[in-house]
């Protein structure tokens, strides 16, 4: 029997004489995050990983994140902590709905959020983040817009920018659907005195009540960084926990007890022990072809966001 702190260290020792370099995404646990090179949302950690120089990636997180994390470094051996470890949300529109979709509206640019497979990104113009949407849509050139997967992601970019035109289609996060505007009531009764901090993939009655409404690392920023002591967290309660530990001063509730993604929590620590040993994980492989074509909308994500 190994404990948390012992396991913890082989992992750290594992890592390094296999070359390893580990990826945490903000909802694994905080075991994880304990033992992770580098931990934050899936776009920031793509770009740390492309800049890492460990030839091998481990990424804990679900599988598009890991997809992007190939997609910028082609050159590297990428794996998923976990093989089951998908995103509904990224898995929701298939590419001949999308064709389909884009053949009904010619005129416009076709923008997906990152939470979107490989093959998805290869049929659109313009990826974006929960962060940085508002502002690469304002500077797209066409005042139409696509915006898939996600309807309340997309809601609340287009209450941001109305001077355009949005069409979406009916997706979302079944986590952060899972949070109602009950429940912002009952936690509004429980802690009057707490900032309500919500993610835009809530539905759209949920984000309106918010005092801040940003990424997964907004939210935990503005927590930080906030002179206020009490907040309600409105996206996935990992967060909850990595806010305690940096803020033992400062008091965190649950928007919804039920606000628990169970594809992120799939991956445990005796997960990433096993991946940096070598004996289990999941080598993501990607063709050239699809590689290039989805690398093209994020490239004009880069484009438009400076």
């Amino acid at each position: 029997m190994m404990t948390i702190g012992e396991m913890q260290k082989e992992i750290l020792r594992l890592k390094k004489e296999n070359d390893f370099c580990i990826l945490a995404h903000a909802y694994q646990s905080q075991d994880i995050l304990e033992v992770a090179d580098y931990t934050g949302d899936s776009y920031g950690l793509s770009l740390q990983a492309a800049k890492a120089p460990q030839k091998n990636v481990l990424m804990c997180g679900v599988r598009f994140m890991a997809e992007t994390v190939k997609m910028l470094s082609p050159e590297k051996r990428v794996f998923l902590s976990h093989p089951q470890a998908g995103c509904p949300m990224a898995e929701q529109l298939d590419t001949e709905l999308l064709e389909s979709l884009q053949a009904n509206n010619p005129d416009f640019t076709t923008v997906c959020y990152i939470n979107t497979t490989a093959a998805l990104k290869t049929l659109c113009d313009v990826c974006v983040t929960s962060s940085s949407a508002v502002k690469i849509i304002k500077n797209i050139d066409n005042d139409k817009i696509l915006f898939v997967p996600d309807c309340n992601l997309g809601a609340w970019v287009a209450k941001e920018v109305p001077e355009k035109d949005f069409k979406f289609v009916h997706g979302g996060c079944p986590t952060h659907l899972r949070m109602s505007l009950k429940n912002v009531k009952k936690a509004r009764n429980l802690h009057p005195d707490a900032l309500l901090l919500v993610h835009p993939e809530c539905l759209p009655e949920v984000s309106n009540e918010a005092d801040y409404v940003g990424s997964t690392t907004g939210i935990m920023s503005y927590a930080i960084n906030s002179d206020a002591k009490e907040f309600i967290i409105g996206t996935e309660n990992s967060i909850i926990q990595h806010l305690q530990f940096q803020c033992p001063d400062k008091m965190f509730y649950p928007l919804s007890k039920d606000c628990v993604c169970h594809n992120m929590k799939l991956t445990t620590l005796a997960d990433v022990y096993n991946c940096v040993k070598r004996n289990s994980g999941e080598e993501i492989d990607i063709s050239e072809d699809v590689r290039v074509k989805a690398l093209g909308c994020i490239n004009k994500m880069l484009e438009l966001g400076e």
